[in-house]
């Protein structure tokens, strides 16, 4: 619910309209996810009880919004804050504005039409949101490969974690090998093909309507969200297919030493 209302709280520009709006979805937010982490039988919500992969999805999801909410309000009204995430976000994205990088094929999502201010705006917006997508998804491998996910304390529930995934089609290490590719593939492709498609299929975005505040905010968040998010769903797949893959030899190591004793009691 914090994530939702973040750009109508820190932007002073955003009409009663808007607010409601914000408010009502975050409300139903909240409510989809008190269900979800609430009931038995899980239907929507993945790894919830495998932190801190939410966990630190959620985290990714707000940084990116509140540093773009910050950079938004600080058009209007600037203060130190948003002169510091404005500057970073400057730098990231003029160092990654080079040919066939996301960060200019987000550029050319937008019309011809479009002023070098607003051509900037959608640039430096494009580098706070990669940049923190990149570094939540550092942190995700660095507790990964800490050994911190998942928890070992804990048995991991095929079921509950992944109620989209059915483990009885199929081999279940296979499954999750390969819809752990899939993801990570379509987690590298979505920055470079979206702007492709958009920048084909017309004559570009209207730049006054995608340099609005909320639009820019919402639009850049699920531009670099969308792929991290994959990203760690594919490397999260990977991980639990080397862990059933692990048990599968121990257990396969217990029997044949049972076997074995039986062998020669017998």
């Amino acid at each position: 619910m914090g994530v939702v209302v973040t750009p109508s709280v820190l932007m002073s520009g955003v009409s009663v309209d808007a607010r409601q709006m914000a408010a009502l979805v975050a409300l139903f937010a909240g409510l989809l996810t008190f269900v979800e982490y609430n009931t038995d039988a899980p239907s929507l919500i993945e790894f919830r009880d495998a932190p801190p992969f939410n966990r630190v999805r959620l985290g990714m999801l707000f940084a990116t919004v509140f540093c773009l909410s910050v950079v938004e309000s600080g058009r209007e009204n600037a203060t130190s804050l948003s002169e510091l995430v404005q500057a970073v976000g400057h730098l990231v994205g003029r160092s990654m504005d080079f040919p066939y990088s996301p960060v200019r094929l987000a550029k050319l999502m937008l019309a011809e039409t479009a002023t070098p201010a607003q051509v900037m705006a959608v640039r430096d917006a494009a580098g706070i949101a990669y940049l923190t997508s990149l570094v939540s998804l550092s942190v995700f491998v660095i507790l990964l490969k800490a050994g911190s996910w998942p928890l070992r304390d804990r048995v991991f529930n095929v079921w509950v974690n992944l109620p989209t995934f059915d483990p009885t089609a199929g081999d279940l290490v296979e499954r999750l090998e390969r819809d752990g590719r899939i993801n990570i593939a379509l987690g590298f492709l979505i920055p470079f093909i979206i702007p492709f498609v958009v920048s084909l299929s017309s004559s570009g975005i209207n730049p006054d309507s995608m340099t609005s505040s909320q639009t820019l905010i919402w639009t850049m968040t699920a531009w670099a969200f969308l792929p991290a998010s994959l990203f760690m769903r594919g490397i999260a797949l990977g991980r639990i297919a080397e862990m059933v893959r692990d048990i599968r030899r121990a257990q396969g190591a217990r029997d044949s030493v049972a076997t074995s004793r039986a062998s020669r009691v017998f």
